[in-house]
């Protein structure tokens, strides 16, 4: 290790980027065009790896692939057992690769390596491994008719699928809805974002190594306004599952419903609330708040950014607050001693440090950080403001970076009434030792999951989605496989039936 701009920086061996061209049936292949565009390690802002750029050409041919492979290929039509071996196989490959896969993480995302080999990876093989014992279970039901007919249902694949995929997580919400999508049937396409395509683009490689037959999977990197446009209004992709904002969610429906309608389902962020009762451990409740708030540098969808406190204990908590913040590790994502690492790009950078300057304008108070860290990199301090009005940009919008809004709150009335003056619901929490206060706030808040004493609580069988503008559809469970079938009634005749 050597300092380095009043940073630890860390000696370490980087991965060797292998895959950085589109991935369209079964191979990698150049753009048509020949573009490229740059991906840059967000500890020092040098460019990583020049990867193929993507855009309408290439989405055709992409989508032409998965249209042919759904159609006329195995994949459909192999058994949910023969799926799931493969799949499996998929899972072994990627934990043969954890390190690398993690690394990778790390210098496209920023991410913190320890946590990606410990959390990331090895969730992206237990999320395969659920899915895959999940694929000889797709079960429809047999119908009681009320007349003399006899019916039933079959759940049958969607059908071709476009994937959007966030930065935040690449990783993990990559398999979030490939997965699935794999153990229904369907065939896809993948878009990962722009500012993280590497790991997407490897685990191309990985699955046809594990032997998804070509077509099936196929991945292209590229812009939103280019592959992503050219990916939701095609008329031969039957469903979209995007996550990113809401902006852009708005324009992924208009797409589909300007194209063949096809089905959308979105997750378009949130700003959580966490509420902490005067009954609730000042300590544990300070750990909560931040937690939510800093980890992965607070680019989650789900990040504690308004932390309502009784009255009671508000002062407490904003001293814990205070004093963790300024003792939480802040440096190189491949220092097993850090917590926090670059937030991903200086767009995402510069967009933080904006809504820090806003805050300040519109009178809330700085309580710690608010600054850049170091010359080079996209580091930025835990940052905590106090006095925060609902009305506040601060406390309204989704910042997507370390950046806490602590507001006062007095009654359970008060609480749950702020909670919900949002446009999101995607996430909250709660924390008190009452299961009346508890239970109360849980059926009151409009959020797709609700957290009590706990914070990111997440779990393959745990349905995640959200209200209002958070969007529609799930991940994770049976219901983020059922999303990517259709669901078809046969009904024929019971014999010597009158109406016949």
């Amino acid at each position: 290790m050597a300092e380095s701009n009043g940073k630890t920086e860390i000696k370490f061996q980087l991965p060797e980027i292998k895959f950085t061209k589109l991935f369209i049936n079964g191979e990698f292949v150049d753009s048509v065009s020949g573009k490229t565009f740059e991906t840059r390690d967000p500890r020092n802002g040098e460019v990583i790896a020049e990867v193929a750029e993507g855009d309408k050409e290439d989405v055709d041919l992409a989508v032409k692939a998965a249209r042919e492979a759904f159609d006329h290929g195995p994949w459909p039509r192999m058994s949910g057992y023969q799926r799931g071996r493969i799949m499996m196989k998929l899972a072994d490959l990627i934990e043969q690769h954890l390190e690398e896969l993690a690394a990778i993480d790390s210098m496209d995302a920023g991410k913190l390596f320890h946590i990606g080999k410990i959390i990331d990876i090895p969730g992206a093989a237990h999320t395969l491994r659920y899915y895959a014992g999940a694929a000889d279970k797709i079960h429809g039901e047999t119908l009681k008719m009320s007349r003399e007919f006899q019916g039933y249902t079959l759940r049958e694949p969607a059908g071709v699928v476009g994937h959007i995929i966030p930065w935040n997580f690449p990783t993990t919400m990559f398999f979030a809805k490939v997965a699935p999508a794999l153990a229904a049937g369907c065939t896809m396409v993948v878009k990962p974002a722009e500012q993280t395509p590497l790991s997407a683009l490897y685990y191309a490689h990985l699955a046809n190594l594990a032997g998804i037959p070509e077509g099936v999977l196929n991945v292209v990197s590229g812009f939103g306004p280019t592959a992503g446009a050219a990916l939701t209004s095609h008329m031969d992709v039957d469903k979209v599952s995007f996550t990113g904002s809401p902006e852009v969610g708005r324009l992924v429906m208009q797409a589909a419903a300007t194209s063949n309608l096809k089905q959308v389902s979105l997750e378009l962020g949130g700003k959580s609330p966490l509420i902490i009762f005067d009954d609730a451990d000042v300590d544990k409740a300070a750990e909560l708040a931040l937690v939510g708030i800093l980890f992965n540098k607070g680019e989650v969808c789900v990040a504690s950014s308004r932390v309502f406190v009784q009255g009671g204990i508000y002062d407490a908590v904003v001293e814990k607050l205070v004093e963790m913040a300024k003792n939480w590790p802040v440096g190189d994502p491949f220092d097993p001693s850090v917590q926090q690492g670059p937030q991903v790009d200086k767009v995402q950078f510069d967009r933080i440090l904006s809504y820090i300057e806003h805050g300040k304008r519109e009178g809330a108070t700085l309580l710690t950080g608010g600054n850049p860290l170091g010359d080079k990199g996209y580091y930025i301090q835990p940052t905590i403001f106090a006095d925060v009005m609902d009305n506040m940009m601060i406390a309204k919008d989704e910042i997507f970076g370390p950046v806490l809004s602590l507001m006062k709150f007095k009654t359970i009335e008060e609480g749950i009434a702020r909670a919900n003056a949002t446009r999101y619901g995607l996430a909250a929490g709660i924390v008190t030792k009452s299961l009346d206060i508890a239970n109360t706030v849980a059926r009151s808040v409009k959020a797709g999951t609700v957290w009590i004493n706990c914070y990111f609580a997440f779990d393959n069988d745990a349905a995640f989605g959200g209200y209002k503008m958070s969007g529609f559809g799930k991940d994770n469970g049976m219901e983020a496989l059922y999303k990517y079938t259709q669901v078809k009634t046969v009904v024929t005749p019971i014999y010597n039936s009158p109406w016949l």
